[in-house]
């Protein structure tokens, strides 16, 4: 008896739209002028730059011309005849680290001068630290008030010719505060939202200008910034790694990609090194690691190497069932890759026959249009590589269509249990796994601290720079 034809792949065609979804993804960020290095800017907030002029104390506090600088010019009658100045923007968050330094140029008639962090809608009459949610750390006697008028003792005394910092460690979830370079004492951090870098005097010509960066801080900030670093490296350190655990994690993503030459030199090593490695156990990683390897291998390097007849004579030759649709994904993925290497070429005439004979089908499914017409509109330009779908013509559109070629092979194999697992390798899932915990992770802190990237990690010059 002859079976009917089996229905279409449905894992299949999941793991080909997840593909050009990625296709898509790169497509809209080149129509919006999108730059690799952006992902490394994404994270870029205002910061404060000058002091607010807008948002008045009531006359006791005269911000200069040069809007870094405030005065105080009157008697100050009352205790609530403070003149308090913040920044223009609040300190941003999306960082290791904010500081900012103050100069006491002039400490008046009594001193009452004040450094500290305040809350959007702060009392302005009223010093940083004696109000909620608002840290101060004051001139006249170097006591820290945090949210209330009764100070604790700190720090020292500052005073004309003195210069004072204030900072937030958001990794450690500390203010910190410095005198004259040196760190003076740290309070926990225990408020959420925007803060804003404050300024407060309180006697007749105290007068302090204000660095939010645009000079170079007396303090060292890097060097700083390097030790939160190191402790936080210190800690990952002390965290127990199985080397036959890391060591399989990579091989598998070497398995999963079907680098069979650089896994033979890798396995090598491994056995060659002081002490060799272990066999890894594959118990608990993919089952499909060793599926079809020298094809994969293959058909990798055809991709990457432009040789898209070469690499659909092989497919209808061992995975048939891969390319019987003529309208699959994987299908207009790699029709497409074969144009685009025509117009690398510069066959431009030989590229629009192709188009013509193998796109129409396409033109017909509305979910394809934009990419086709992406594809397409490489004849429109004299230097299609500059033109906002040059990207077509980069490496990652070969990569692109070479991971989605092999993830369609790992999901013919009658052992696989989860298709999804064809997507990614295991040291692909981790990385992921460690992005979503530094989201959770600052989420649960109100959304403060540094963000994690994974490029950013890779291009790091330092490895004591990362975490």
């Amino acid at each position: 008896m002859v079976n009917d034809p089996e229905p279409k792949n449905q894992e299949q065609d999941l793991v080909g739209s997840y593909f050009l979804e990625l296709w898509r993804l790169k497509s809209k960020r080149a129509a919006n002028s999108y730059d690799e290095d952006e992902e490394l800017e994404e994270d870029e907030e205002a910061v404060p730059t000058e002091l607010d002029t807008l948002n008045s104390s009531g006359g006791f506090s005269i911000v200069l011309p040069d809007k870094l600088s405030v005065q105080y010019r009157s008697l100050d009658l009352h205790g609530h005849d403070v003149g308090v100045v913040q920044a223009n923007f609040p300190a941003p968050v999306k960082r290791l680290v904010y500081y900012f330094e103050i100069y006491v140029k002039n400490a008046g008639a009594k001193g009452h001068i004040a450094i500290g962090f305040t809350t959007e809608g702060f009392n302005m009459r009223r010093q940083p630290g004696w109000e909620a949610n608002s840290f101060g750390y004051h001139g006249d006697d170097g006591y820290l008030y945090r949210g209330q008028g009764k100070g604790e003792a700190f720090g020292p005394t500052y005073t004309t010719g003195d210069i004072v910092g204030g900072g937030i460690d958001y990794a450690s979830h500390k203010f910190f505060f410095t005198k004259n370079g040196q760190v003076v004492g740290t309070v926990e951090k225990d408020v959420k939202g925007p803060l804003y870098p404050t300024v407060g005097v309180h006697s007749q010509n105290e007068e302090v200008s204000v660095n939010f960066g645009k000079d170079p801080f007396v303090f060292d900030i890097k060097a700083y910034e390097a030790t939160q670093r190191e402790k936080q490296n210190t800690l990952i350190e002390r965290i127990s790694i199985p080397q036959a655990a890391s060591y399989g994690i990579v091989r598998s993503y070497l398995q999963h990609y079907g680098y069979e030459e650089t896994l033979n030199v890798f396995d090598e090593a491994s056995q060659t090194s002081v002490p060799p490695i272990p066999v890894f156990n594959q118990n608990g990683f993919h089952e499909h690691a060793m599926y079809a390897l020298n094809h994969r291998k293959i058909l990798r390097k055809l991709i990457m190497d432009g040789e898209i007849d070469a690499a659909f004579g092989k497919l209808q030759q061992w995975y048939p069932q891969i390319v019987e649709d003529d309208t699959s994904a994987i299908y207009l993925m790699l029709h497409c890759q074969k144009f685009i290497e025509l117009i690398r070429a510069e066959h431009l005439e030989e590229a629009v026959d192709y188009g013509r004979a193998h796109f129409e089908k396409f033109y017909c499914l509305k979910h394809h249009e934009d990419l086709i017409k992406d594809c397409a509109a490489l004849l429109a330009y004299e230097e299609p590589k500059k033109s906002p779908v040059g990207y077509l013509l980069g490496e990652w559109q070969r990569e692109n269509v070479a991971d989605a070629v092999n993830a369609m092979i790992l999901s013919t194999n009658p052992e696989m249990k989860d298709h999804r697992s064809c997507l990614h390798s295991y040291l692909e899932r981790l990385l992921r796994q460690l992005t979503a915990c530094f989201l959770e992770k600052r989420l649960l802190n109100g959304n403060q601290g540094e963000a994690f990237h994974l490029r950013r990690v890779l291009l790091a010059k330092n490895p004591q720079q990362i975490l």
